[in-house]
């Protein structure tokens, strides 16, 4: 038995070793989502280009589209946007969610950087983001015109994830 306790810290290395490596080996832009072929959530939230009109979930019907969450204080939308607006001038349906976030601040931007979004929802609590289970900006939904989130992207959407991943996606939905 005393011969048995040299081994335990040696057992409990190679334990921990495994959940390690194991960690390593997971990619952050596939983190999961309950939300996964479910209905897009309910909402009631105003609209950036016009406050005084509010934006809700049959706003989002019709149409595949891209759902993306983003802020201008957040660094790593930046380097999307450009992505953005290529995929919007390409025809791609792509709304927005301006996620806690000051209103002024995000319509300067688009107003700077273009505006890809054929609507952005003002979502300043946070409170339409924690529906969606949002980790933070930027994140990417593939909805379809049933507004049934089929996928979700988290990080920078750049043309390799466009080609790659969402658009095959993007397109079999079109044709549904």
């Amino acid at each position: 038995m005393s011969r048995l306790k040299l081994f335990i810290p040696f057992i409990i290395f190679i334990v921990l070793a495994a959940f390690f490596w194991r960690g390593l080996s997971l990619d952050p832009t596939e983190m999961p989502s309950a939300l996964i072929d479910k209905t897009f959530p309910e909402f009631s939230l105003p609209s950036l280009a016009d406050e005084n009109n509010s934006l809700t979930r049959e706003d989002l019907l019709g149409q595949v589209s891209l759902v993306n969450v983003w802020a201008t204080w957040c660094a790593a939308c930046k380097f999307e946007h450009p992505v953005l607006n290529t995929l919007a001038d390409q025809g791609v349906a792509i709304i927005g969610i301006n996620y806690k976030d000051n209103t002024s601040g995000a319509r300067k931007w688009l107003d700077e950087l273009g505006d890809p979004y054929q609507m952005t929802i003002v979502d300043t609590r946070g409170s339409l983001g924690i529906d969606l289970g949002v980790f933070g900006a930027p994140e990417t939904y593939v909805v379809d015109k049933k507004g049934v989130i089929r996928h979700k992207h988290v990080g920078i959407v750049n043309m390799q994830v466009w080609n790659e991943s969402l658009e095959p996606l993007y397109k079999q939905l079109a044709q549904e």
